[in-house]
This record gives C-alpha cells, structure tokens and sequence, in this order.
C-alpha cells in the first residue's frame, strides 16, 4: 500500500469535444479530469448541467490511433515539470512513453492550483496525478473486460495495450479508448495504485519533453512571440518604489525611427502589490527603437518616501535590532534567567544584503485587448509561474467580472528561469494596460537594466546566534534572532514584521535537542519590494545556522560534522507545537512529512564520507558543510576552497539530497547543480545596495553572476528513499552558501558573516 495519503478527489470523465477544441489535441476519444478540494463549479457561475464538464484539473486524452495526450497545467522554468506530470501519469495509465504528448495547459481555475512556486508541483500533487493515470487505465481494462465478455480481474493493461490474461488477445489502447470513453470514472478510493516496484517511468531516466527544441533553439519563451501589427514597449519606472511621473518631454523619444507613441501609466496607490508602480512607455515597430526611444525621455520624477532608503545605514539598523530582546515566537526552558559561561560561549550576527533574481530571459509579456466593459476580451503570452493569480489581477485591471475571468485567455510560455522573480503579474499588467490603451498587440519587454533596478528582491537580512556549549560538546541556552522586511508588506503596508508562516522556513523550525532555547524576531519598516526568491528566506536564515554550527565545532575543536550530530541528539519526529510556535510546514501534513532528524544525520553523513571533507589538505585548503530541511526535502552540502593572497578558488563542490520519492531523477540532479550555481552566485557576490531609495547596480559588470571560469567540479548525491516526495527546486540553495563561507574559514581563518564574500575579499 502507498503510505502517501491524498485530499478528497473526483474522477470524472468529461466533454472530450469542449477540451480537444480548447487545447487542439484532434479526435482524442477518452479524455479524464481530475476535480481538487477547494473548487466548486456552481460556485465559479456554472450551471448544474455543466458542472461535471468544467470541474475539472487534469486531462488525458486518448486518439482513436493510441496517441497519448497529457496536459501539465504547470508552467516550465527549466526544472522539468513538463516531463514529471506525463511520467506520473503514464506509469500508472501503463502507457508506452513513444506514445505520449504533452500539452501546455492555460490558465484555467478548473486545474486546481496552477503556481509553480514552493517547491509544490510534485510534493502536493504525487498521488491525484497518479490517480488520474490509474484511472484512465481501469477505465480501458473495463473496456477491453466488457468487449471479451469476462471480468475486470481477468485483463490488466500493459505496455500501452490490454491484455486478455486467459487468451493471451491484446487490444490496444486506441481500439479501446471510444468504448472505454462512455464508461464512468471510478472513484479514487477504487482505483489500484502501483507499488513503486512496479514502476516504469516514475524515478526512472525518461527523454524529456521540449529537449529537442530546446538544443535546437526552437522552442518558444515569451519574447519570441510575435503577432501582426504588434507593438514593442518599453517603460520607465520611477527610480524609488513608490515615486510618480510629475512630468515628462517625449519630444526627442519621438523623433527616434520606428517609435509610434509614448504613454503614461497609471499611477497606483501603496500597498503597490504586485502591480506596475506607474512609468512612462514608449511604443515602437521593434524592440531596438523602443529602448532608443526611452534613452530620449525627459522625465521628471516624484521619489516619494521611500528616497531615505540606504542599505548601508539600513543594514546597521538590522543589526541593532537582533542585538537586542526581540518577539519571542517559539521558547522553551529559560534563557534570559541563565547565566552564561564567557568561556564557553559563543554568540554571532550575520547579514545577507538584498539579492536580486536575475533569470536569463528577463520578464515580457504579450496581450491583446478587445471590446468593453464586462464584454472586454484579453489574450496574453507570457512566461510566469502563477497563471491563474495573473489572470484574476488582469481581471481586475480591465473591470472584468471574476465570473467572466474565462474571458481571459493566458498562454503559457517557456521560462529562460525565474527563481520566484516570475511569480509576480507587474510585466503581464503593463503589457495589457498598454493593449487596451492602443487598441493593438502589445509586447512589453525589461532590458537587463529594469529586472535589476525595478523588480522584487530577497530580502535585507541580520540575523543574531547565542549559545553556550555543554560538557559533553552540544549546546544549550541557543538564542536566535532575526530581522527583515517581510514580503507581506506589498499586500499590506503596515505589515512590520515577518509571520510565523515566514518564521518557518529554516528559522523556528531549528531541529536541535536542548533544554533552553528562544526564537525571537523584530518589527522593521519597508523601503523597496520584497519577493520570493529561490528558497526565501531559508537563504539568510541557512547560511546563519549552517556558519553558527562550524563556529560552535570549532570552538570545541571538534568536526562540524561531528557538532552537528551532537546538537541533532536523538533520532526522533519533532513537534514544535509544545513550544508555542504555529510551523507551517511548508504547507504539507506532519503525517506524511514529519521533521526528521534520522534522515537529517543520515544525510549529513553521507556528504561528509562522500566529499571526503575530513582529508588531509595543504594550509590554504579547507572543507565546508551546510544542511538545512526545507520544503519537505533535506539537503547537505560540501564545498573545497583554496585561498591565496585574500583571493577566494572554490575547487569542488558536492550536494546530497533526500527529497523522498525523485520523480524525474536527471532533473533532480540538474536542480543541485543549478543550486550549486545560485549559490556560488549569492554567496560570492549577489548583493542589491540602495542609495536614496535608488537600486545601484543595472547590469552583470555590477550585479554579477558565477561564470564558467568560476564553476568548479559539481556532484550530486541522490538518496533512493520511498518516503513521500519533497521540494526539489528551492532546497539545494541554503546549505551551498555556509557551505562556502565555512570552507573558506578553514582554508585561511576568515570568518564571513557579512555576505557577500567579495565585500572582503576577491574572487
């Protein structure tokens, strides 16, 4: 049996002509739905007759000829979910892999949840896709039972075919799929799911879809799109958040061949959301003449504010406040009562600058806007990770009804990465408000000066570590604290500090076995947008735990690997409940993702033995780890640094992940090695500074990212683990930055905890 439980689910099967129109797919006989918790068709203005037809998440379709169809309502940013969803499906619809197609599905509230964000598509969806293949499967082995006249036991679908286990007859499933289409969809708690022994696809090497186009440079990503009579915008945006146009001068921007017009955005209101914050566009037949036009714009602006902001001063003010009696929000025994042995303690502070995303294709979006008012009809192309929330904001943006969002059609593109910075609607609602505004096509496209200067950031960060080591080398009376602009405040502007949803992720959750420990955060005001970035904050809060342990190790003149397993103690299930804090979990049940630090001890072990980290090197040499448990996955990681003259040389860089079930293992991999590159980019030189509210760096000669020259060596060390599937794409990051850090303190003594790296020493 699987030990993974599901949410409620429905199986329906559905009408196949309304969903091979809306999705071109042809003469597709048997198409399925799967209809999640949390959506009701009367609800979203259906009629009780079209309920079973649009309650819908997840479709297969089945061609006469055999053809598989399968739609992956997740958008692809390069972490492989195009190739996971149809290798769930096909597994356990036993159909032969040559046979399938994936369709891109649209924004469509009838999927379900769509945001490819969180480290979620899998973790939360592994069972109802695998129901949505099993089914499809009974439903064709039914078919073929009805057609031979003998019970469902008595055939058994394999290799993309059912087979008559008393003849030995096979009937293909294109000879089935219009018979098997009239039949009704078993219910999920009567559809058998494989065991993983049984598995063909899942956790096995698969060609994945687009590779092909992809090498060969035929695949479609937002910018490509091109549509007749179609206009190239570029805007610009007020230098600090919240600033306004008080006036502008297009005349020069005009004269500039190709440039049809220049417009105004609107003006928006704080909270500013993830809505555009005003500007200024200039219209033209190509991209080039649209940038040239803009260079020419005369405005003055309104910086509001937000133009005290200085990171510098801002940062020290960060610090201050860790260094100093915060909000408790978990607490256990009594810290503050204790008197500390100066001896035997060690206290920290470490900062991480704001960071910014900086994915390969920076943001652009194409819309179309006809007729008015609650008759207005919009198409969009863009490339983003939360389709449906984009579709109910452009909803807003052009007055129409919630009811009527269908009149919204949202292609989804390829991403050239995102990293959360394509979660955010700003560039799509730009796009539509200028379409609706010319009465034609328009493409908004962000030069790599705008995604720097004008997008969502990680963060500015400080946080503070106490403890004092016990006789028998762990520590007790552990202190932390932390402090940062929290994301919430684009929703809500008087939102000064983070919630314990935030709190959660690598901060209260430390797994450590001690008496006495307190969790405390601090109030902070906002200047500048704060987003999701890849791993969130388990990037300030990681590198600040994964530093601290090396210190604590060195302090006792132990292993870091060996200080970790003290402070882990026994192997147990941790619930924090007890200690007053309300952990999240990353959204996953306690049942099926329990914090266990068995698999943490495992894992830390095996990066060590495999890195060799405990190796005899030359005095300039050094081995660093980091672990941290994040999005239902564990993840260590092991980094070789050389240093001479103050000039940092990572050499080797290892990850090892237990992320319980790997669906599509070549992409698990791609993800740590991508991991590994983020992190090398974050730690050595990522950082955003500001100065009268204005983002400093514009382009890579200032917001650099890791080069070749600068990657070293990278392996991965997957564990085949049967436990339910965690998080992929964010967890690799936070371990990889202590990593480095510590490395290069045992290479040449230096202890960073002030990041980046190249603030103190070259790279």
């Amino acid at each position: 049996m699987d030990k993974i439980k599901s949410p409620q689910t429905s199986i329906v099967n559905v009408s196949r002509r309304r969903f091979v129109q809306g999705l071109g797919l042809g003469s597709s006989a048997l198409v399925l739905g799967l209809s999640l918790p949390g959506f009701s068709a009367l609800a979203s203005g259906q009629t009780a007759k079209d309920k079973t037809e649009h309650a819908l998440n997840f479709f297969v379709a089945i061609d006469n000829d055999g053809k598989t169809s399968i739609v992956c309502h997740r958008a692809e940013m390069g972490q492989g979910i195009h190739t996971s969803v149809p290798q769930m499906i096909a597994d356990e619809l036993e159909a032969e892999w040559d046979q399938v197609v994936m369709v891109q599905g649209k924004a469509d509230k009838r999927y379900g949840a769509q945001g490819t964000a969180g480290s979620t598509s899998i973790r939360n969806q592994y069972i109802q896709m695998r129901q949505i293949g099993a089914s499809a499967r009974q439903m064709l082995e039914q078919a073929a039972a009805n057609k031979w006249g003998m019970p469902l036991a008595k055939v058994k679908a394999e290799n993309h075919a059912v087979k008559n286990l008393v003849t030995g007859e096979m009937l293909g499933f294109g000879a089935l799929a219009m018979a098997a289409s009239q039949l009704e969809a078993p219910k999920p708690e009567a559809v058998k799911l494989k065991s993983p022994d049984q598995f063909k696809f899942i956790g096995k090497e698969v060609k994945l879809f687009n590779i092909d186009d992809i090498a060969a440079g035929k695949a479609i990503y937002a910018q490509d799109i091109q549509l007749p009579d179609m206009l190239i915008a570029s805007i610009a945006r007020p230098p600090v958040v919240g600033g306004k146009v008080k006036s502008f001068d297009a005349t020069e921007a005009l004269k500039v061949k190709g440039v049809v017009d220049v417009i105004q955005l609107k003006d928006r209101s704080m909270p500013v959301s993830v809505l555009p914050l005003s500007g200024v566009a200039v219209l033209a037949t190509n991209t080039w003449a649209a940038h040239q036009g803009r260079k020419q714009l005369k405005i003055d602006w309104d910086d509001g504010a937000n133009a005290v902001h200085n990171t510098k001063q801002y940062q020290q003010e960060l610090v201050d406040k860790v260094n100093a009696k915060g909000v408790s929000v978990r607490e256990k025994g009594d810290v503050y009562g204790h008197k500390y042995d100066d001896s035997r303690t060690l206290e920290a502070t470490y900062t991480v600058p704001y960071i910014n995303h900086t994915p390969m294709e920076t943001p652009s979006a194409t819309a179309i806007v006809t007729g008015s008012g609650e008759n207005t009809k919009c198409t969009i192309w863009a490339g983003t990770q939360n389709p449906q929330w984009a579709q109910g904001l452009v909803a807003g943006e052009l007055g129409i009804p919630q009811e009527k969002v269908d009149n919204i059609e949202l292609n989804l593109t390829l991403m050239g990465g995102a990293f959360g910075r394509k979660s955010k609607a700003d560039f799509i609602i730009e796009a539509v408000e200028l379409a609706q505004k010319t009465k034609r096509p328009v493409k908004v496209v962000w030069t790599r000066e705008d995604d720097i200067q004008h997008g969502f950031y990680h963060s500015i960060s400080a946080n503070y570590v106490k403890a004092e080591l016990t006789d028998d080398n762990r520590a007790d009376y552990w202190i932390q604290r932390v402090a940062y602009p929290p994301i919430g405040w684009i929703f809500n502007d008087k939102q000064d500090m983070p919630s314990h949803s935030d709190l959660s992720v690598g901060f209260g959750d430390t797994p450590f076995e001690m008496n006495n420990m307190m969790c405390e955060t601090q109030t902070v005001s906002t200047h500048i947008r704060t987003g999701w970035v890849r791993s969130v904050a388990c990037i300030n809060n990681g590198f600040a735990l994964g530093s601290f342990v090396d210190e604590l190790a060195v302090k006792a003149n132990i292993s870091t690997r060996q200080m970790w397993l003290n402070l882990l103690g026994s192997d147990r299930m941790i619930d924090l409940q007890p200690e007053g804090f309300n952990y999240t979990n990353y959204g996953m049940s306690y049942e099926t993702h329990p914090i266990d630090v068995k698999r943490m001890k495992s894992l830390i072990n095996l990066i060590s033995d495999k890195a060799n980290v405990e190796e005899s090197l030359p005095d300039n040499q050094g081995w660093g780890i980091g672990f941290l448990r994040s999005f239902g996955s564990y993840v260590a990681a092991a980094t070789k640094v050389e240093v001479n003259n103050n000039t940092v040389k990572v050499l080797e860089m290892h990850t090892a992940i237990d992320c319980g079930v790997a669906v599509t293992p070549d992409r698990v991999k791609s993800q740590m090695e991508g991991a590994m590159i983020f992190g090398l980019s974050i730690t050595l030189m990522g950082e955003i500074t500001t100065k009268d509210g204005k983002v400093e760096q514009s382009n890579f000669h200032d917001a650099p990212v890791t080069r070749m020259h600068q990657s070293p060596p990278m392996y991965v060390h997957l564990v085949d683990s049967p436990e339910p599937p965690g998080g992929v794409g964010e967890p690799g990051v936070p371990p990889i930055i202590p990593s480095i850090t510590n490395a290069i303190y045992h290479a040449c003594g230096k202890r960073i905890r002030d990041l980046p790296v190249n603030k103190s020493m070259s790279i």
